[in-house]
């Protein structure tokens, strides 16, 4: 229903359903109202809703339908709750329900002046034409000075989201107390969005204030040259305002307006056939047959709407967790099961690249990588030396077994003597490690006794200093895999136990599993630290792996050692012309000699013995760290990893309690859903029942 301002749309809804709208000076209509009309064997009743599509913003949201109090069965009372339901669409941000107990708005102090949100009307009664129509807004074309511009667009726009649906039939109402000028704002609009007239139903209203002189242009129902409308203009005469003071009821306003035509010249006196295109009830019984005339040309459209809103109830049917199961201790044990047989299947590897297994696989190499770091980095040199920048070239018998060793090793340095990168330790001079023995062979009252001896407890210093660096990277890989362990079960639980009921059981048997991991991990670090402590006294039974270590390590500190010895006598210029004296006067003895065969002739080595404490101290960190990083890793992967799984079935049916006499009832209260998810699904079961029977009289009617 559509119409500038005071046009006289609300007497038109009145005089259609029998009901009496809120009147005020101002605009009225400051929301939709939608009206539905249902003509049936039973009495007269109305329900009162509220529509909610737009927040405060008018940006779009989930519908929402309110029931505004209950059903009424007095027409007396509709006027009141209209007004507070109007209210209650203008302010939003208010509780609906004090509106239903009168509560009232200042004059101008609503949140909103306009609002796509729209009140709903739905009456039923004998008397009654089956119909649906919307009061829209009546357009204005100005606001005072204490008004707000923009409620002209409002307004506009508002009346405009409905008339331009192709299945809407407008029903445009003009007050004849108006002059020609002022039709445009209205017609103008419903010609735009109707350009032929083809639904577009014309209503001439407050016939009894046409000005004097233009009751002609009036009587040829089109007013001061306006296009013929397919479906007509049609005259109607509502009470006045003094009527309606004296309580006028609806049957007296029929009775009224029967009498006005029939009496009332220029009316009375028109031509038999203009009389059909006069009177509320007429107009009323056209609008139907138009309305049924424009269902059955959009029925296949109707009806793939319908499909459409069919197929997305039942999506966001679908969308809901399932509906709690008749056999709750059953749907329990179901999930429960499927829980841990996942749980299983994780735990113990998966072929995806970031399963748990993989994923753990490369922290346990970066543990060993850092437990490898730890390595002593001895330099078979003294350290006045150092200014030299001489580099210990990488032992070419671990390239086999230790790629930390070498994979950083750039083959553009010079004789490939850059250090291994994956030894952070600070250098370690020759001299260094001979000061440090003779101090604790000093203090152990060894060196009086045996001068040229040197007790493994030197050795055993050094390995503890090391030992006690693998605290931190045993630790830390004991806490990553707990974390890693943690998030991955904690992903699983959600997937599992999420969809049921509260969230309660969710949470259950998230704190049940992280108490059984915290069980698991106890063991497991319980190992590790006794690890800790047994490694702070070195031992080995194997003894071949360790000899065989120390014995390369030996050779090769003292080639390198004997290497930088004859680069050095062989660079050294004052002694080259001696060094090829020597070995002339050898010659001449018949002895053949190299300068690498000088060497020979030099005293022993007097840092022999740190050499032989290097060689002992890096066999053993060899054997010890791969045996270390081995244990370590084993009660991480067999008490935390695979461990989890043990005794986890007897702790989820002990810690949940679904055995025994209240099993069912345990696992009902377990299995039922929040009540706003249940009102939801029956919500949407209801509107795809509604639908369906939509669908079925939809088939009956295009037979």
């Amino acid at each position: 229903v559509q119409g500038n301002q005071s046009a006289g749309k609300s007497s038109l809804i009145e005089s259609i359903s029998g009901i009496t709208l809120p009147r005020s000076q101002v605009t009225c209509t400051r929301c939709p109202t939608e009206c539905k009309l249902t003509r049936a064997d039973a009495p007269w009743t109305c329900v009162v809703k509220l529509h909610f599509i737009t927040d405060e913003r008018d940006s779009p949201i989930r519908a929402t339908a309110l029931a505004f109090g209950d059903a009424i069965s007095n027409k007396v009372h509709v006027e009141v709750r209209i007004r507070g339901a109007r209210r209650a669409i203008l302010n939003p941000n208010t509780d609906y329900k004090k509106f239903l107990e009168g509560y009232e708005v200042p004059l101008g102090a609503n949140e909103t002046s306009f609002s796509r949100n729209y009140v709903s009307l739905e009456i039923s009664g004998r008397e009654l034409a089956d119909l649906s129509f919307v009061d829209s807004p009546g357009l204005i074309a100005s606001v005072g000075h204490a008004g707000n511009a923009k409620d002209i667009d409002l307004a506009k726009n508002l009346v405009i989201s409905y008339i331009e649906k192709p299945s809407c039939l407008i029903l445009l109402t003009v007050a004849c107390e108006s002059k020609s000028c002022q039709l445009s704002s209205a017609h103008h609009l419903a010609k735009q969005y109707d350009p032929n007239g083809k639904r577009t139903v014309g209503v001439l209203t407050k016939l009894d204030r046409i000005p004097l002189g233009e009751e002609e242009s009036w009587i040829r129902l089109s007013p001061d040259g306006v296009e013929h409308l397919d479906n007509n203009w049609y005259c109607v005469k509502q009470p006045s305002s003094r009527d309606i003071s004296l309580g006028i009821n609806w049957v007296e306003a029929r009775n009224m307006e029967k009498e006005f035509f029939a009496g009332e010249r220029p009316w009375s006196g028109l031509d038999p056939d203009l009389h059909q295109f006069l009177g509320t009830g007429r107009l009323t019984e056209r609008l139907s047959a138009i309305l049924a005339e424009l269902i059955a040309r959009s029925l296949p459209e109707i009806q793939d709407e319908l499909q459409m809103i069919i197929l997305q109830a039942r999506s966001d049917l679908e969308e809901l967790p399932p509906a709690p199961s008749n056999n709750p201790v059953g749907e329990i044990h179901r999930v429960l099961n499927g829980f841990v047989r996942e749980l299983s299947e994780l735990l113990k590897g998966t072929p995806d690249e970031n399963g748990l297994v993989q994923t753990i696989r490369l922290h346990s190499e970066a543990f060993k990588r850092e437990v490898y770091s730890t390595a002593p980095n001895f330099l078979p040199w003294e350290q006045k030396d150092s200014h030299r920048r001489l580099h210990l070239p990488p032992a070419k018998f671990l390239s086999n077994e230790e790629n930390v060793d070498t994979e950083d090793e750039d083959d553009d340095d010079e004789l490939g003597l850059t250090p291994p990168l994956a030894l952070r330790g600070s250098t370690i001079y020759i001299d260094e490690v001979m000061q440090r023995a003779r101090k604790l062979a000093l203090f152990l009252l060894f060196s009086s006794n045996f001068p040229d001896y040197y007790p493994f407890v030197v050795q055993a210093d050094y390995i503890s200093t090391i030992v006690k660096k693998w605290q931190e990277p045993a630790i830390e890989l004991f806490e990553v895999v707990n974390s890693i362990i943690r998030e991955r079960v904690g992903n699983l639980v959600e997937e599992h136990f999420a969809h049921l009921g509260k969230g309660g059981v969710k949470q259950a048997v998230l704190m049940i599993v992280y108490d059984h991991l915290d069980e698991a991990a106890a063991r497991a670090k319980q190992k590790i630290d006794w690890l800790l402590q047994v490694e702070g006294t070195p031992a080995t039974l194997n003894t071949h792996y360790y000899t065989d270590y120390r014995d390369k390590f030996l050779a090769h500190y003292r080639g390198c050692r004997e290497t930088n010895h004859n680069t050095v006598l062989a660079a050294d210029r004052h002694k080259v012309e001696t060094v090829n004296k020597a070995l002339s006067l050898l010659n001449e003895l018949g002895i053949s000699a190299k300068v690498d065969d000088l060497t020979r002739l030099l005293p022993a080595d007097p840092l022999e013995v740190a050499l032989g404490i290097m060689a002992s101290v890096r066999g053993y960190f060899q054997v010890a760290y791969k045996r270390f990083v081995d244990m370590v890793s084993l009660p991480v992967d067999y008490e935390m990893v695979r461990g989890l799984e043990r005794g986890l079935d007897e702790a989820l049916l002990e810690g949940l309690q679904i055995t025994g006499e209240d099993a069912h009832e345990r696992c009902a209260a377990m299995l039922q859903e929040p009540a706003s998810i249940a009102s939801k699904r029956q919500e949407l079961s209801k509107k795809l029942d509604r639908l369906r029977t939509a669908r079925t009289e939809l088939k009956r009617l295009s037979v």
